[in-house]
């Protein structure tokens, strides 16, 4: 990741890498945003073919193969929004991804980056050159399904949706009452761009509380979306999430039961939380973001070496 981020710098000329980079404690490095809006930072359209890779090699060094494949599919469907809406306004460009750095790639010290766009934004900070967080970060897509023209039939989250039905349809009706608290789906993910989240209620239903093959379930539906991030970085997380207890993981569900209908559920564990929503377009533009309650931009730990170096001098 540093010999990543040092080198697609290194590609830049002066004024780029002015724009790219910001120090490690600039507010703008909580400033994380899902929807097609300026962003501060490279973006690939101010980029020539060399440096749009190194872009993407950086980006690599975090994401897995599927967390790629989906962050690129992502990016492609600027172009079906772009004829879904005839665009003529460049709102819809694959070229408006960002690439910005926040302090120096080191392997001792502490730094961050982030790629973001619209409907992706993966933040990174390393504390200490060694400890990686990859929250708050979200995916989404619009449309969920493709439904006209030569990509007809693509559904790039087609396992967050899937999944997520199976497992509220594996529930009894005595579970189900328990899990599902509302009949429509939430029009969007409750967390939004906060910088923090504190853990939502109502909690749903506990891990502790469903059969063995429904908490096989819940498992392999929180290590899908942890399965975005290179397998070391998910392992690594998926450990303290079962340091923390499966057993105390719920899931919450609201909306219909099919995908006809619009449908939202999240994820809670002591440590974590992921959302689901798909509210809008008549359910068929998907949000997802996974959320770290202390890791989020690594803030307790880098709080924690902040104060520990500051009480050194």
């Amino acid at each position: 990741m540093v010999a990543a981020a040092k080198t697609f710098l290194g590609a830049l000329n002066a004024e780029q890498q002015k724009q790219a980079t910001y120090t490690l404690t600039d507010p703008e490095r909580e400033n994380w945003n899902f929807v097609p809006i300026a962003r501060q930072g490279l973006p690939f359209k101010k980029m020539t073919t060399e440096q749009n890779a190194l872009g993407l090699a950086l980006l690599r060094t975090g994401l897995s193969h599927t967390g790629m494949a989906r962050a690129n599919a992502v990016i492609q469907l600027e172009l079906v929004l772009k004829e879904l809406e005839k665009d003529t306004k460049g709102r819809r460009d694959p070229t408006l991804y960002f690439v910005t750095i926040f302090g120096e790639p080191s392997t001792e010290k502490s730094w961050g980056w982030r790629f973001e766009g619209h409907h992706l934004s993966f933040n990174f900070t390393v504390v200490d050159g060694k400890h990686v967080f990859f929250a708050p970060s979200f995916i989404g897509t619009n449309p969920a399904e493709v439904r006209a023209g030569p990509r007809k039939g693509e559904r790039v989250m087609a396992e967050e949706e899937d999944l997520g039905l199976a497992f509220v349809n594996s529930l009894d009706a005595a579970q189900r009452k328990t899990a599902i608290f509302a009949n429509e789906a939430l029009k969007e993910i409750v967390t939004t761009n906060q910088k923090r989240v504190d853990p939502l209620a109502p909690a749903g239903i506990a891990a502790a509380q469903l059969k063995p093959a429904q908490r096989e379930k819940l498992i392999q539906l929180v290590r899908l979306y942890l399965g975005r991030w290179r397998p070391e970085l998910a392992d690594e997380n998926f450990a303290k999430i079962t340091a923390a207890g499966i057993d105390k993981i719920t899931f919450a569900w609201a909306g219909g039961l099919d995908r006809s209908k619009q449908t939202y559920y999240r994820i809670q564990g002591p440590t974590f939380l992921i959302e689901f929503d798909n509210f809008q377009g008549n359910g068929n533009h998907i949000h997802t973001t996974v959320r770290e309650f202390k890791g989020d931009f690594g803030h307790d730990l880098l709080a924690a070496h902040y104060a520990k170096e500051h009480g050194k001098k």
